[in-house]
């Protein structure tokens, strides 16, 4: 699903999506730490496949969600809503 472009948003709805892409630095670096201790572990034993890719894909994630929070606060700072 594709989130949809900031500029697009009313500003209520950008001040909820600010409120909600807020990053947790603790609990995002805790979690990935978690995620690679699984790649790490099936890698160990040859159990590539499922087991491999749901990690990856949720580290991705994690990883875009600030970029997707400093595009919001562009915008917030754009509309002059701080």
């Amino acid at each position: 699903m594709s989130q949809p472009d900031p500029s697009q948003l009313s500003d209520e709805e950008l001040r909820t999506a600010v409120a909600n892409a807020k990053p947790s630095p603790m609990f995002d670096a805790f979690f990935i730490g978690f995620l690679v201790g699984i790649l790490i572990y099936s890698a160990a034993a040859s159990a590539w496949g499922l087991v491999t890719v749901i990690p990856l894909v949720l580290i991705y994630a994690l990883l875009k969600k600030p970029q997707r929070y400093a595009a919001l606060r562009r915008e917030v700072v754009k509309r002059g809503l701080n």
